[in-house]
């Protein structure tokens, strides 16, 4: 009896050691979330999100927020200056520098309205923008808004749908989910290498290629979800067209958010081209395509 107790002491203390193993070697995932700009919705807005990658449930599974101000002093170094508007190098280098898995951004504010028809009203948003260090895209976007009659009312509305249950488990899942996808590409690079591609270059005169052009240019629309941001905004997008002239991989290079991305990405799936010709023969090239949004009048 007392052997078969001393073995079972044994093995319990094998599985505890194997588990302390595991929780001290275990995949980190670094997170650091920047100011949301001057005002102090947005600090509080910041503040908001940094609780609620705090809570047990995030740091059970691995998240470790970076200081706040070594983070802010780190991404401005790097040149950040609030910009929701970002090129996937210069993502990548803001969070180089933070030395973070993931970061978040944002703008926050409270303002007054006052409609031509109707009660002068507070409203309070908060633009939330969740970035991949290592691959520089932007994987999460949301931008709750609330409008109430006081600004104080308008603010605590806002905070709460951005800290509620519903929203804060989105931040995680986003970053786990953005983990494992960015595993899977890295293991699907290594076993199917991306074919070679021509790049079209911006100097005319050292390139004897022309570029491919398309059959009808086609207008992104601009989506509700950016009017009610009122955003202008850049979306760069990196195509590659093949020898027929028909689109293959597609990559956003500078993003924006607001469903604008999408936007670019649906609208340039439905574009025909003729392909990019040298000395006469059909070749494939991959070419930067730019739109630039602007607010439309009211």
């Amino acid at each position: 009896m007392r052997t078969a107790y001393c073995l079972f002491r044994t093995l319990a203390c094998v599985c505890a050691l194997a588990i302390f193993a595991n929780a001290q070697t275990s995949p980190r995932t670094r997170v650091a979330v920047l100011d949301f700009g001057d005002s102090a919705t947005g600090e509080r807005a910041s503040e908001k999100v940094r609780q609620a990658l705090l809570d047990r449930t995030a740091a059970a599974n691995g998240i470790i927020l970076i200081d706040r101000n070594l983070a802010m002093a780190a991404a401005r170094g790097a040149g950040f200056q609030g910009s929701l508007n970002l090129a996937i190098a210069e993502a990548r280098d803001i969070g180089a520098a933070i030395g973070c898995d993931f970061f978040v951004i944002g703008v926050a504010d409270t303002v007054r309205r006052s409609p031509s028809t109707g009660a002068a009203y507070y409203e309070s948003y908060a633009s939330l923008f969740i970035v991949s260090a290592r691959t520089g895209r932007l994987i999460y976007w949301e931008r709750p808004l609330e409008r109430r009659d006081t600004a104080e009312e308008a603010e605590k509305a806002m905070l709460a749908t951005l800290g509620s249950r519903d929203a804060t488990p989105g931040l995680s899942v986003s970053i786990f989910r953005a983990l494992e996808d960015e595993s899977a590409e890295r293991a699907s690079a290594v076993e199917t290498p991306a074919s070679a591609i021509e790049v079209m270059s911006d100097d005319k005169d050292s390139s004897d290629a022309r570029a491919p052009r398309p059959y009808r240019r086609l207008k992104p629309p601009y989506p509700d979800s950016a009017a009610i941001a009122e955003v202008e905004a850049t979306v760069d997008e990196l195509v590659d067209i093949d020898a027929r002239g028909e689109i293959g991989h597609l990559e956003i290079a500078r993003w924006a958010g607001y469903g604008l991305d999408q936007s670019v990405i649906d609208t340039v799936k439905q574009m025909h081209f003729f392909p990019a010709l040298r000395d006469g023969v059909a070749i494939p090239m991959r070419v930067l395509l730019r739109y630039n949004f602007r607010r439309p009048p009211k």
